[in-house]
């Protein structure tokens, strides 16, 4: 919490005049009850009508003052709160997006938004108690128990026999609770790692009539929350009660033996009233610190959950300052080696090769011959544990990530459409894209022909995650976001497995014009898309197996010739 609180800072003096509110309203509570004492020993009981009124009025007026007070102590702990809150998950977001993918498999989606969210609600919501209570209830509790010796020092006594019961239920509250705490934002994780599942997922778990088993899934990861929620609800649930008895139990003591005082002389009866009042500041100050004592043990949990994700440093630092520009539109790999964190074996292995300007590489092999993980290492988002990949003739680790991811084009293997328009969504490849340009990249793409039965055309609305555009218009989109940049390097990782094969045909065809002062890197599972690429890279189990032309590879590579046997017929392939 303490790490987390030091981002209170920009706001020192929104805190200090949210402590300085609340010190004006915790002295005019102080103040109240022997104002009251005087009405009561010095007007009522003498029968002085204008004193009463005199002092009444004055009461009012503390009363008012301390209210102002409170509300603008409310407004502005508010405001230190959600704007720490504010700044925190700005932070965390910023961090998360300098994580490789190593980063996002290792901590989970899910959490990561649970962390981004509930963890900073919860520290946010402590956070404005905490602006207001640790003031007041050291006031409170001083200041009360300054006054009520002040009114009677022996029935002070009363409050030292009761306090040790209400510190040790504090205690016992506190120790039960902490482990709970933990299991609650635990099992917040796994539900909505169940919810996020079963959301994207949709569309398999109806195919394959999985509604009942994940239903049953998502019961018990909920009911999982459920239970150690109830755990944690029965300890606070006692707490109020138990501090109420205590609190009852002392107000009891109080007039009882007050009573007698008064009996004996020794203690007027306003005094008494005032010492009550008194009695229920100290107490509700120790109320106050319990409050605390529970909320802070619950948001340390959360703070350490975003510290995690603040402390978690990427596994390669950005801190290049080259530019990739030497030898344009080339891209090159060097006995490069990449391993997945703790896996047994590479999942390449000494891949060597070169692409030029002009030139399509294309990239064929079986399931987990390491197609996709290729690609995925030239915007640098896993780092290679040996070797190196130019791109521009510069090492893409003595480039910024951001100059290197410039000179790329990208169309993943699953296409992702964001809310918006088509505009904005081709646009996302270049931001001062020109109405011309997205309409020629989309040319390009094929994607011109359905965007134009479109009501609105290229303003037409895309929903969440392209909902109301099919797979293949998708996957077009996403080629003409790429196609829009004109980058040096065009990666299209298996990008046409969607497209039929006229749509295929066509699109790379218009390519060919297009990419001629660029490198074009293509993953595919299909023998037609890659049978007129300048380069073939045959991927087996990580190795390279074969490089040459679809006829070259024919004639010498078996692992080739079986994915070509194994799609094309003994015709097609002569």
């Amino acid at each position: 919490m303490i790490k987390i609180l030091k981002n209170l800072s920009v706001y020192k003096w929104i805190v200090l005049a949210v402590f300085g509110f609340i010190f004006v309203q915790s002295m005019s509570d102080l103040y109240l009850p022997t104002l009251m004492a005087d009405i009561i020993d010095k007007g009522v009981v003498v029968g002085d009508i204008p004193y009463i009124w005199k002092i009444g009025a004055l009461m009012l007026l503390v009363a008012v003052l301390g209210a102002t007070a409170s509300v603008i102590a409310s407004y502005y702990s508010s405001k230190a709160a959600m704007g720490l809150g504010r700044d925190v998950r700005r932070k965390v977001f910023n961090h998360v997006e300098k994580f490789s993918l190593q980063e996002f498999d290792e901590v989970g989606t899910a959490s990561l938004i649970t962390r981004t969210t509930n963890d900073i609600t919860q520290i946010q919501q402590v956070v404005i108690m905490m602006l207001r209570m640790v003031v007041t209830a050291p006031i409170m509790l001083v200041g009360g128990v300054i006054m009520a010796v002040s009114k009677d020092a022996k029935l002070s006594l009363v409050i030292v026999c009761t306090t040790p019961f209400l510190v040790g239920s504090i205690l016992l509250i506190f120790y039960k609770g902490i482990p709970l705490f933990k299991k609650v934002q635990k099992r917040l994780d796994r539900l909505n790692l169940v919810l996020r599942e079963n959301l994207t997922g949709i569309r398999v778990i109806r195919a394959f009539n999985r509604e009942i088993p994940e239903k049953a899934r998502l019961k018990k990861a909920n009911k999982e929350l459920t239970d150690v929620s109830i755990k944690v609800n029965k300890i606070m649930a006692f707490m109020m009660p138990a501090m109420m008895l205590i609190m009852n139990l002392t107000i009891v003591g109080v007039i009882w033996f007050g009573g007698i005082r008064i009996d004996n002389g020794g203690m007027q009866i306003g005094d008494l009233m005032a010492f009550i009042q008194y009695v229920m500041q100290i107490l509700f100050a120790l109320v106050m610190a319990s409050m605390m004592f529970v909320m802070i043990p619950r948001a340390s949990v959360s703070a350490k959950r975003v510290n995690e994700v603040l402390e978690m440093k990427p596994s390669f630092q950005d801190d290049g300052t080259k530019t990739a520009n030497s030898n344009k539109g080339t891209l090159e790999f060097d006995r490069v080696t990449f391993s997945y964190p703790g896996a047994e074996e590479p999942a390449l292995t000494d891949i060597s090769f070169q692409a030029n300007p002009g030139e399509i590489t294309a990239i064929i092999g079986g399931t987990g011959s390491g197609k996709s993980t290729l690609i995925n290492l030239i915007p640098r988002f896993y780092e290679i544990s040996s070797g190196a990949i130019r791109v521009n003739g510069v090492d893409i680790r003595e480039a910024s990530q951001e100059d290197v991811r410039s000179k790329i084009g990208l169309v993943p293997q699953k296409a992702t459409l964001f809310t918006g328009t088509i505009a904005d969504n081709i646009r996302f490849g270049k931001q001062n894209a020109t109405q011309e340009e997205i309409e020629h990249a989309a040319q390009i793409a094929q994607a011109d022909d359905f965007i134009c039965k479109m009501n609105d055309d290229y303003n037409a609305k895309i929903e969440q995650g392209g909902s109301n555009v099919s797979g293949g218009q998708k996957q077009r989109l996403s080629i003409a976001r790429a196609l829009v940049r004109k980058p040096d390097v065009y990666l299209f990782d298996d990008s046409f497995s969607a497209l039929d094969y006229k749509t295929d045909a066509k699109l790379r065809e218009a390519l060919n014009d297009e990419t001629t002062y660029a490198t074009v890197l293509i993953v595919a599972q299909r023998v037609s898309t890659v049978v007129d690429a300048d380069r073939i890279i045959v991927l087996d189990n990580g190795h390279i197996a074969g490089i040459g032309t679809h006829q070259e590879l024919l004639k010498t590579n078996d692992v080739y010739r079986e994915i070509v046997e194994s799609q094309l017929s003994e015709g097609e392939i002569a």
